[in-house]
């Protein structure tokens, strides 16, 4: 079992830049996909971004060209990097991990806060 915390979830203004982390509590090389997802008011959980073991990242179209998945296997955290913020981009972000690319048992985070207003 892998525990999953994010952070850095934070106000902003439309235009402007944040930085989520994911720290795992155990190693997360061997883990085939990490990612992030995140859930609006009154809408579905939806996928942001994914990235596998060997680096190749997946992005929802909504965010291509303004945010920024990676991965470090030294320091056990994922990150997503988020440019050019929109306010459709509020929402609860939730750190996603997958050990296996066969349906099965997957790790979750408990979400951190992203408010996108002036």
């Amino acid at each position: 079992q892998v525990q999953l915390v994010e952070s850095g979830g934070d106000l902003v203004q439309p235009g402007g830049s944040l930085r989520l982390s994911c720290a795992a509590s155990s190693s997360i090389v061997t883990i085939y996909a990490m990612g992030w997802y995140r859930q609006a008011p009154g809408k579905q959980r939806e996928l942001v971004a994914t990235i596998t073991y060997s680096g190749t990242a997946n992005y929802a179209d909504s965010v291509k060209g303004r945010f920024t998945i990676a991965r470090n296997g030294v320091e056990n955290r994922v990150y997503l990097q988020m440019n050019s913020l929109k306010p459709d981009d509020t929402a609860v972000y939730y750190c996603n991990g997958d050990p296996s690319p066969r349906p099965g048992i997957e790790y979750w985070g408990q979400g951190t806060q992203v408010t996108v207003s002036s």
